[in-house]
């Protein structure tokens, strides 16, 4: 005989954060599935729910995200320096003492966190000024995402008082180009570039959430497999509307899509890839 787990307010609280969904609506989601996080998100979305998109970018509630660029905008940084409260995270000091550590990964040409936590800085290493701060304001803090994005060219921005950090890698320098992708990313939060840069096991995870939801819509009782199969591709290639960067209706000119407004700008210029990290 199986136990039933036990579900605490904090686990539908984190749903709730994650999803935006309704409180009892994320207790019955995580009850149906046995505590299944992830579980707990897709059966939400069977249920016919919009939920929150889930994204990486989700990790430190508080603290400072710093964007920046090498001198020559070949190598970009995002980094978040955590903070407890948004009063440490907010304050002045704190933001440049988060800014001092950005200029360091760039002067030193940091390739991970590690490599950063024993770069010097004044004297000491980045990982002891970081204990120093945690003493002398009581909080704890520390490197909670670090990024690092190189090609030919990389754009950089910083939205909402440093509470989001966006980079954009280019096959070829356009400043302009550079920072309106970087603005739409901010605005629009995609998952990938396009279709194919999308990893294989979200597709199919989508693919598996539009068919139950399907066979589960009395409408569809009695389909044959193949036409809710085909119906299902249909749905998908929505996604990939919605969730791709190229493919999304360019926010400065809804009447193109960010894919044309590239093309229109510089017919042999190509998005490689883009980092987006927010507070969340």
């Amino acid at each position: 005989m199986s136990t039933a787990v036990a579900i605490t307010a904090a686990d539908i609280n984190k749903l709730r954060q994650a999803t935006g969904a309704g409180m009892m609506d994320c207790r019955k989601a995580l009850t149906e599935t046995g505590g299944d996080f992830e579980a707990a998100i897709d059966w939400l979305r069977k249920q016919g729910q919009k939920v929150a998109a889930k994204r990486s970018d989700r990790e430190a509630k508080e603290g400072v995200v710093i964007a920046l660029t090498s001198t020559d905008n070949t190598i970009g940084y995002v980094i978040t320096i955590s903070s407890e409260t948004d009063f440490v995270a907010k304050n002045a000091d704190f933001v440049a003492f988060a800014q001092s550590i950005a200029d360091a990964a760039v002067e030193n040409d940091v390739k991970t966190a590690e490599e950063l936590n024993e770069v010097v800085v004044n004297g000491a290493k980045v990982a002891d000024l970081i204990n120093d701060k945690l003493a002398a304001i009581g909080e704890k803090i520390g490197i909670a995402r670090f990024e690092r994005v190189q090609a030919p060219y990389v754009a950089s921005y910083i939205h909402g008082a440093n509470r989001m950090g966006v980079l954009v890698a280019l096959s070829t320098e356009s400043v302009e180009v550079g920072k309106d992708i970087a603005m739409q990313i901010a605005a629009m939060n995609p998952l990938a570039v396009d279709a194919e840069s999308v990893p294989a096991e979200i597709v199919e995870r989508e693919r598996v959430i539009v068919v139950d939801t399907m066979k589960a819509d009395p409408k569809m009782a009695g389909k044959p497999d193949e036409m809710i199969a085909k119906i299902a591709e249909g749905k998908l290639n929505a996604f990939f509307k919605e969730q791709t960067l190229l493919a999304q209706a360019f926010v400065k000119d809804n009447s193109k899509t960010v894919g044309e407004y590239v093309k229109s700008a510089n017919a042999d210029l190509k998005v490689l890839s883009f980092v987006r990290v927010a507070l969340g």
